[in-house]
């Protein structure tokens, strides 16, 4: 049974992802409340820094710069997402799917697998938990 909060959850993980789709570094942080759980799925002392995009985050200005870093990291025209499941519980969602790019620095190309688990609350994302091939986009980095 579908209820009021899965519609609602639902509804703003749709409206992420369309805003991640256009870009708008800003539009996408606009969606998250003004304290973040943030986590990727990375040892903060293995990337060595290559990979500016991928470090701690609380705060809502901090959502904006992560989608700027990736932007500026990455060749756009070369860039696609698939999503193959979005799964709805409540406050949380799970989407999972394929990033394909091409790193800017070295102009080696990568193709990563990911789940991301949004929590929403008031129509705002409170939780962003990222698991990703990170093997293959550290390669894509490595000089």
């Amino acid at each position: 049974m579908t209820t009021y909060e899965d519609m609602s959850t639902r509804a703003t993980l749709e409206e992420l992802l369309r805003r991640i789709g256009e870009g708008d570094p800003e539009a996408v942080a606009a969606l998250y409340a003004e304290e973040v759980d943030w986590q990727l799925d990375w040892p903060a002392d293995e990337h060595g820094g290559a990979i500016p995009w991928i470090r701690y985050r609380s705060v809502r200005a901090e959502v904006a710069e992560h989608f700027r870093e990736i932007a500026v990291g990455h060749v756009p025209e070369l860039a696609s997402v698939e999503v193959t499941k979005i799964l709805v519980d409540g406050a949380d969602a799970v989407v999972m799917g394929t990033i394909v790019n091409t790193a800017r620095s070295t102009g080696k190309g990568y193709r990563a697998r990911f789940a991301l688990h949004v929590t929403v609350e008031n129509g705002l994302v409170t939780r962003h938990h990222v698991y990703e091939d990170s093997l293959s986009v550290a390669r894509a980095f490595a000089d």
